[in-house]
């Protein structure tokens, strides 16, 4: 499917709506001011890496290739940081028992960076 990057990204950024206003209405109750801050911080990063990736799939000048593995990262990154901190904090599973999964995601986003700008590094000195 060709645009199955695009459709990904697109339902990721209607989660993070959904997400958004779920923690501000429904959650705004029940979690402490810590725990509403680290799921305001899930949905934010969501959404900044759902807009870097319409970028990433629209840009004409990345490989198919690259803009797959960009994604791939950014999807996972997203699942496993904003993911754990969703359900830490809205889903009250015990953050000692999911610690690690929330810096691998962090770790994929930062690897997802990079490799976008080496790309662009290269395209600049071809």
């Amino acid at each position: 499917m060709k645009n199955r990057n695009l459709i990904i990204t697109s339902i990721l950024g209607a989660f993070a709506i959904i997400l958004g206003a779920f923690g501000a209405h429904a959650l705004k109750e029940k979690l402490g001011v810590d725990a509403l801050k680290s799921f305001d911080t899930g949905v934010r990063y969501q959404m900044y890496h759902v807009i870097v990736l319409l970028f990433i799939n629209t840009y004409s000048e990345f490989s198919s290739k690259t803009k797959n593995t960009i994604s791939w990262l950014f999807f996972i990154g997203i699942l496993f940081f904003s993911g754990s901190l969703y359900a830490i904090t809205a889903g009250g599973i015990n953050p000692k028992s999911i610690w690690f999964v929330t810096p691998l995601g962090g770790l994929l986003f930062i690897i997802g960076w990079v490799l976008m700008l080496v790309n662009f590094i290269k395209k600049s000195n071809s």
